[in-house]
């Protein structure tokens, strides 16, 4: 019997992060982060609410799921992010050491791939999970935006 709890799942529950993120008109990015198959983290962007630029979905994240394990490494943990980390964040996920991230949507322009930011090297990337449901959200609330 096949698992349930893979990459696709934990994805679609960041999606439901970023939702969240999108009707308190946060820039609609969502996390998750999972160790044994069990969510220790859930979170989206805060940034308009804390008037803080650091709180992204992914500072979110490591923040609680830090405080969950009660230490500031995140080995044996995956992060779930609907949009690629940006350097400040990919900076963040180095020092956390964590284990796996797995994004949906490229950021062409800002994500860490196109800065050149290294992430730790034991931490594994995939990369394009359910993309376009992030990449199509994202399309959304910046049209709504822009009415």
């Amino acid at each position: 019997m096949e698992n349930p709890f893979n990459d696709t799942y934990f994805m679609k529950k960041a999606l439901q992060e970023a939702e969240t993120a999108f009707e308190k008109g946060e820039i609609p990015v969502g996390a998750v982060i999972v160790v044994d198959n069990k969510i220790i983290a859930r979170t989206h962007n805060l940034t308009e609410l804390l008037h803080d630029v650091t709180a992204h979905a992914e500072m979110q994240a490591i923040t609680s799921a830090a405080n969950y394990l009660g230490g500031k490494y995140l080995k044996g943990c995956t992060l779930y992010v609907t949009l690629e980390p940006c350097q400040m964040c990919a900076g963040a996920l180095y020092w956390s050491q964590i284990s796996k991230i797995v994004f949906g949507a490229r950021d062409e322009q800002r994500g860490f791939i196109k800065m050149g930011t290294q992430l730790h090297p034991k931490t594994e990337v995939v990369s394009g999970v359910l993309a376009n449901e992030a990449a199509d959200l994202m399309v959304r609330f910046f049209a709504s935006k822009r009415k």
